[in-house]
């Protein structure tokens, strides 16, 4: 019988020497567990005893062994019982089970593998058998060792990408905040004119950028930007450009020049555009470009003077609802070093309205993978042609759902709306 005393031997045995196999018999005949003893310490084996399932039970709370070779017939709780109270165990390592019996008939045997047995001895047992059967047992245990060995690398590795990906999921949940936070406005009113925003990242940030700013008390600019890509890069170059056409910093803007009297005016639309083509080639070393409409709007005329850069066609909606698509086409920014970017023109009469989007409108898919292109966008403006600024964005932005199938778009989208309400009268 197994003692504390043998316990803690057992186990000050197994500290000296870890990779030493622990082997637990268990059998209600003491000749039989001495014979098998004797072999199995001349083995190399750290041997406990056991004279009854539950004496065993009770060992193997206090400590785990290896290789478990349990007699069949026993009183009280036989083989098959003990074996299956022993797979219900929790336990760090797997345990190979070997029954000992005389048995060998068929259903006999599978009651013995269904109660979670591995192996079979038949009495009288071979020591050449018993030993073969333990090293089919040690490989089948070194397999297990390794595979718990490589889960745990696993798991603690899943565990680090997990706490990386939640720092990751914060911050780009913070840089959408502080993208969106680029817009500062998405309505203003001049006169009776009117320019409303839409920004919306397919992901947590994006490479769109939309916005306007005065340049002096009859002209505003507006302005589009798509830059190549997605995600975070796309998302810093949006934040630099952010800066060179920035409303509140006039003497940074890129756009603008102080003229006589100290009153703003504008850059031509193709030389702001030239401008920023020269900047990001000489002073940004990076791949990426982007397309860009700028525009130049006349308040009181309803003028406009604009730069195509790659972006799409910009849409003119007339008051009676009818879409007209203009501008030229051109290069993207930061390609090529000489690229040439022309200026074109066009006027608004009241009641009109300039409508700019990005290709991640007009470049959706629906289910069968056709693209919404300029045909489809004229289709949903003339639909909604009787609602203005906010209302007619959120029907952009349902149609496009619809369109899609309600399906996550794959694009940023961004769009900037221009209603022209009639001449500006107060030019303060």
């Amino acid at each position: 019988m197994g003692t504390s005393a043998d316990r803690d031997q057992h186990q000050q045995q197994r500290r000296n020497d870890p990779t030493q196999r622990r082997v637990l018999i268990v059998d209600d005949s003491r000749l039989q567990r001495r014979i098998l003893c004797t072999s199995l310490r001349r083995w190399g084996y750290d041997v406990l005893e056991a004279g009854s399932g539950p004496e065993a039970l009770e060992l193997c709370a206090s400590v785990e062994p290896d290789f478990v070779i349990s007699d069949w017939m026993m009183p009280g709780m036989d083989g098959p019982e003990f074996c299956q109270a022993f797979r219900g165990m929790d336990r760090d390592s797997y345990g190979y089970f070997i029954l000992l019996t005389s048995k060998s008939e068929a259903v006999e045997v599978a009651h013995g593998l269904d109660a979670g047995a591995d192996d079979f001895l038949t009495k009288p047992v071979s020591g050449d058998e018993l030993r073969a059967r333990l090293n089919a047992g040690e490989r089948v245990l070194q397999m297990e060792g390794e595979l718990v060995s490589k889960n745990r690398l696993l798991t603690s590795t899943l565990q680090e990408l997990q706490t990386l990906y939640n720092s990751l999921e914060s911050d780009l949940v913070e840089a959408r905040k502080l993208q969106q936070s680029l817009v500062k406005e998405r309505y203003r009113s001049f006169g009776e004119s009117h320019v409303s925003l839409l920004l919306r990242p397919s992901g947590h940030v994006g490479g769109d950028l939309v916005g306007f700013f005065p340049i002096n008390a009859r002209r505003v600019a507006l302005f589009a930007i798509d830059v190549s890509g997605h995600g975070v890069a796309s998302a810093l170059m949006t934040a630099r450009l952010a800066g060179f056409l920035s409303g509140t910093s006039p003497d940074q803007n890129v756009a603008l020049y102080e003229g006589e009297y100290g009153i703003y005016d504008a850059h031509p639309p193709h030389k702001v555009a030239a401008e920023l083509n020269s900047l990001i080639l000489t002073e940004m070393d990076t791949e990426t470009y982007f397309t860009l409409l700028f525009a130049d709007v006349d308040l009181v005329s309803g003028e406009i003077s604009m730069v195509q850069a790659g972006h799409p066609y910009p849409a003119v909606q007339r008051a009676n609802g009818e879409v007209e698509f203009i501008g030229e086409g051109g290069m993207p920014v930061g390609l090529l070093p000489d690229a040439q970017f022309e200026t074109v023109t066009a006027t608004l009469q009241e009641g009109d309205r300039l409508f700019i989007v990005s290709d991640g409108v007009t470049e959706c898919e629906d289910a069968s993978g056709e693209m919404l292109e300029l045909e489809g966008l004229r289709d949903i403006m003339q639909r909604n042609a009787s609602l203005g600024s906010h209302d007619f964005l959120d029907a952009l932005t349902w149609d496009l759902s619809r369109f899609t199938g309600d399906t996550e778009l794959s694009d940023d989208i961004s769009a900037v709306l221009f209603e022209f309400g009639g001449e500006k009268r107060n030019l303060d």
